[in-house]
């Protein structure tokens, strides 16, 4: 990420004639929000007096604590090359949001990454290393412009054009990453129809973070672009694989050395790793709700299309929820597979993070599973001392709630609002009548 000083951003807004400048937060859930204003207001920003309506937003404030600021972070400063105007451009930072003593705000997701890795910087490690592979579809709009799901193309895993007729589309996206400065690792069409991956370098976690933010929004925009809807959505296919978000992780310890790596080892992963994997395993559970947000998000959590059901880990087998690419020295990782993007990408990171370092202050070790866990029944897979992961929402907000850890992650302020929205969530598809009820019961009672 590019270092941005206060006359570097005013240098910026005159070569680059910005008119706008979107100021981003992400709220509770992971949806980006935004302020706009015109560059006139530039000293104000940059000087953190830029307010908003924080009891407005999800998982924020009361009505009666109202006001907010945001104070921008510096080096997220953007031009946004696919906001049209007429004369002049759009800009962007993504900001931290205060409350008006000036303390952060203690539900800011981003806050609560940062406080993380403050954590782990007392531990000893200089850095904590996050790469992810996301997956979205694209589907057709109607007459009206909303997306209905209409395949784009029908193309399978790594297909190409004429077969995969949305790789113009995939292409466009990622040429638009490469001018906002993100470096494109991988492109390629997935398994289902109109299911699509890029890939980009991995960063430290809050920058990651940035990035993902970042990359949803460009997906979407290009996507409307060509006259498609983008969809991060989980499952949105009934009968075909989901979307996940494979996330890639590594600490580095103070002289910027991979910690996860021991050569002297046999599978070369270092005691550190071992103790992480460890860790992350033993709270998947009560993390769940918060890398697995929503009801759609355990219709993909189910066996054979791909995605991790049970907690356990392995070198190499894809039926577990933790694998470890083969790369070793610097690009040795731990891979969650567990996790998809309708996660606050701040909030997934940090309980991940969290889990981890408690997994190394604790010693805590799992053993890893080669066999193919998708082919055993659910006594021989408890005998390895394997577990599923929730397989319900409602199974998620239980296990969250009984999570002791989980609260010195994310704090008790943002535990008890995402807790209360989830339950929200849940009741209202509990007692919502769905198409697949009135198509199996109508007729036959």
């Amino acid at each position: 990420m590019a270092k941005y000083t206060k006359e570097d951003i005013l240098r910026s807004i005159e070569v680059n004639d910005v008119r706008y400048i979107r100021l981003m937060f992400t709220d509770m859930l992971g949806i980006m929000k935004n302020v706009e204003v015109p560059t006139s207001k530039i000293d104000k920003v940059l000087n953190n007096e830029q307010m908003f309506d924080g009891s407005s937003v999800e998982g924020f404030v009361r009505i009666q604590e109202a006001d907010m600021f945001l104070y921008p972070d510096l080096n997220t400063w953007l031009i946004l090359p696919w906001e049209k105007l007429k004369e002049g451009t759009v800009a962007r930072l993504i900001c931290d949001v205060h409350r008006p003593d000036g303390t952060p705000f203690l539900g800011d997701s981003r806050h609560i990454l940062k406080k993380q890795l403050k954590e782990m910087e007392k531990l000893g490690f200089s850095k904590f290393n996050v790469g992810v592979e996301p997956e979205f579809f694209l589907f057709k709009l109607n007459e009206d412009k909303q997306p209905v799901l209409n395949f784009t193309d029908n193309g399978g895993y790594f297909d190409l054009a004429p077969v995969d007729s949305s790789e113009d589309v995939r292409r466009d996206i990622a040429l638009e990453l490469q001018k906002l400065g993100f470096v494109i690792e991988a492109s390629h069409h997935e398994v289902a129809y109109s299911q699509h991956e890029i890939n980009f370098q991995f960063d430290n976690a809050l920058e990651a973070c940035d990035n993902i933010q970042t990359f949803k929004l460009v997906v979407k925009n290009v996507a409307k672009r060509h006259g498609y809807h983008a969809t991060f959505m989980a499952k949105p296919v009934s009968g075909i694989n989901g979307s996940g978000m494979h996330v890639n992780t590594s600490l580095a310890d103070k002289e910027g050395n991979n910690a996860f790596f021991d050569e002297t080892t046999k599978n070369k992963l270092s005691q550190i790793a071992h103790y992480f994997i460890g860790g992350v395993l033993t709270y998947a559970r009560e993390f769940c709700l918060i890398t697995n947000p929503t009801v759609n998000s355990y219709k993909r959590l189910v066996p054979g299309y791909e995605a991790p059901c049970y907690v356990s880990w392995s070198e190499a087998n894809r039926s577990t929820m933790i694998r470890i690419p083969a790369s070793r020295g610097k690009a040795t990782r731990v891979e969650v597979r567990s996790v998809d993007a309708t996660a606050n990408p701040y909030l997934a990171i940090s309980a991940i993070l969290g889990a981890g370092l408690n997994g190394i202050k604790n010693n805590i070790e799992v053993k890893p599973v080669e066999k193919n866990l998708f082919a055993l029944n659910e006594e021989q897979r408890n005998e390895l001392g394997v577990y599923n992961l929730p397989t319900t929402l409602k199974e998620a907000i239980d296990a969250f709630k009984k999570s002791e850890l989980m609260p010195t992650i994310i704090g008790n302020h943002l535990k008890e609002k995402l807790i209360d929205a989830k339950n929200k969530e849940w009741d209202s598809y509990r007692i919502y009548v769905s198409d697949w009820e009135i198509e199996n019961y109508i007729k036959k009672y």
